[in-house]
């Protein structure tokens, strides 16, 4: 897995010494132990979160993140940045003038955990947090993979 491929060595916030008591769950991973939470709203922990080894900040189940605010679905367009995907959200806009719905789709850039294997064409769901980046500001919660199927296009309508 993606296990210190950073400079600095990287390790748990949550998990301290022997003296300092801050284990909230204690689990077979590095040294013993490794610190994971539930992000609650019905969203599982990942095994991979659970008994991975990777250092991650910025994921809801091993990091300091709160998902809190709105929870959104979409089709991921590009996993090309570093732990970051872009997602896209098709939606319908009625205009008034012609009585008639056009298409309409947003960009929205959230990271992604290791935890998570993720592919372009697969849904995904993100939930709101605080700012990550100049960009960033959901989380990705939950993967379902994408059917075998080539081809772009407006997929929902």
């Amino acid at each position: 897995m993606a296990e210190q491929s950073e400079r600095a060595y990287l390790k748990q916030p949550g998990i301290r010494g022997t003296f300092g008591k801050t284990f909230s769950r204690k689990t077979p991973g590095k040294n013993g132990s490794r610190w994971y939470k539930n992000v609650g709203l019905g969203f599982k922990t990942p095994k991979e979160a659970i008994e991975g080894t990777y250092i991650d900040k910025k994921c809801p189940f091993t990091g300091n993140v709160a998902i809190r605010g709105r929870i959104l679905s979409g089709i991921v367009r590009s996993t090309k940045m570093k732990r970051t995907l872009v997602i896209r959200r098709d939606y319908l806009h009625f205009v008034r003038k012609y009585q008639r719905y056009e298409k309409r789709h947003k960009n929205l850039s959230a990271h992604v955990s290791p935890a998570f294997r993720v592919r372009d064409g697969d849904t995904v769901v993100v939930g709101q947090c605080r700012p990550l980046s100049k960009t960033v500001r959901f989380n990705v919660l939950k993967v379902v993979p994408a059917a075998s199927k080539g081809g772009k296009g407006f997929g929902k309508f």
